[in-house]
């Protein structure tokens, strides 16, 4: 499993298109930026501390195997990273990530 943070608009953009290229960064990179469940908590506060309206998005990987990448980044981690577009019907599901005094509220049985 896989997660995407999303934008409160990019979410918007995907449930009603039905598939995106991603957030503007994405589409700089040319590709898809994810997190593993140990990496998106750090991702969040690295990219996105202090927004609100988040959608964190859980996608299973053997679907996308053809076009997925596990490529170094922070540290050297590997992160995986889609090289095409993301179609809705692919998230498995979605969750709001609300914004507290801490942080960013992950779901607790996130793997």
């Amino acid at each position: 499993m896989i997660y995407k943070i999303f934008r409160s608009n990019e979410w918007a953009e995907l449930e009603r298109s039905g598939t995106t290229l991603g957030a503007p960064v994405d589409l700089a990179d040319g590709y898809i930026h994810f997190s593993t469940a140990a990496q998106a908590h750090e991702t969040a506060a690295k990219h996105f501390a202090g927004v609100e309206g988040l959608v964190l998005a859980a996608v299973e990987t053997d679907p996308l195997l053809a076009d997925l990448r596990w490529e170094p980044s922070r540290g050297g981690a590997l992160f995986p990273h889609l090289y095409r577009a993301l179609a809705r019907a692919e998230v498995l599901w979605a969750v709001p990530l609300p914004l507290d005094a801490a942080g960013h509220v992950f779901p607790e049985n996130l793997q």
